[in-house]
């Protein structure tokens, strides 16, 4: 799909144009992750098995759309998108090693420790994450932006934003966790990198303050309804269908949204956030539609 399509038309059917999006996607970072070669080649092999081939690519989807929506600089935001993508594929392969998580599978494939070894594992997240911030340093737009969004996917996925998540994850004690520690929680885990993805989109269209906030209250209750989503799947799915293990979190005792409020109350909830996020979309009318789309997607995804 030609990159001026997005955005001149909205597909009606979102599945096909998340899929659109996710194929450019998986183009451009094809393009921005270099090839194996030289004797260092197996980080390349390994960076790559990482990032390409899966994923729903919500977040570059994020970017993109905001940007569609605003009318901004379409080919920005992809490659912006890309640079998230990165720094996030970097946390979900560190996230599985098993001083972490120790989990098997990852998107419908064996995790990068389980393919390569966990030296190569952590080597591979590290080459993510630092060839992130160095995809947004190549970006040909406006210095201040570009030094503006360096710096805020630095806070969202650094101590007081996604690592300070994790941390708490893995530090507090089960019994001190309630509801308000777990939203805190997910704020900075999984939140923080949506919230990061709308913002991009706006500041590559010149968003003024005022669209910024909306679009961050957009993304927070989106974010939050996302995790919350995560932790029914983890309920209800299977692993071939979610795409990885499940079942885990209450095997470990856990406590997530389920298990405090109970399934039902995590559903009502994440309806409840659902509808708020649609709220802060008001000013844009038909525009926002796809965004519209997306918490539907989000509320209702399977895997």
């Amino acid at each position: 799909m030609p990159l001026a399509a997005l955005s001149n038309s909205t597909t009606p059917d979102f599945p096909t144009r998340l899929r659109e999006v996710a194929t450019l996607v998986e183009s451009r970072l094809d393009q921005l992750l270099p090839q194996p070669t030289g004797h260092q080649s197996v980080i390349y092999d390994a960076a790559r098995y990482a990032a390409l081939g899966g994923g729903k690519r919500l977040r570059p989807f994020l970017v993109v759309e905001t940007a569609r929506m605003l009318g901004g600089d379409i080919e920005a935001a992809l490659t912006v998108g890309c640079a998230l993508e990165c720094l996030h594929v970097y946390s979900l392969v560190h996230d599985d090693l098993p001083c972490m998580d120790d989990d098997d599978l990852r998107r419908g494939k064996p995790t990068v420790h389980k393919a390569y070894d966990e030296a190569i594992a952590v080597l591979a997240g590290d080459a993510l994450l630092t060839r992130s911030f160095g995809i947004l340093g190549e970006l040909d737009i406006d210095p201040l932006i570009r030094a503006t969004l360096v710096t805020e996917l630095a806070i969202s996925g650094g101590m007081s934003g996604m690592i300070g998540g994790q941390v708490v994850d893995i530090t507090v004690a089960e019994g001190e966790r309630d509801e308000a520690l777990i939203t805190e929680l997910q704020a900075m885990k999984t939140g923080a990198l949506i919230d990061f993805a709308v913002r991009a989109g706006g500041y590559v269209s010149g968003a003024s303050a005022e669209q910024l906030a909306a679009l961050s209250g957009y993304a927070t209750d989106m974010g939050l309804a996302f995790q919350i989503q995560d932790d029914i799947l983890d309920v209800t799915g299977d692993a071939e269908t979610v795409g990885k293990a499940v079942g885990k979190d209450a095997n470990l005792g856990k406590a997530t949204f389920v298990s405090i409020l109970g399934l039902e109350g995590a559903r009502k909830r994440a309806q409840d956030l659902g509808e708020r996020a649609m709220n802060h979309l008001e000013p844009w009318g038909k525009d926002a539609q796809t965004l519209r789309e997306t918490v539907d997607f989000v509320l209702e995804r399977q895997h």
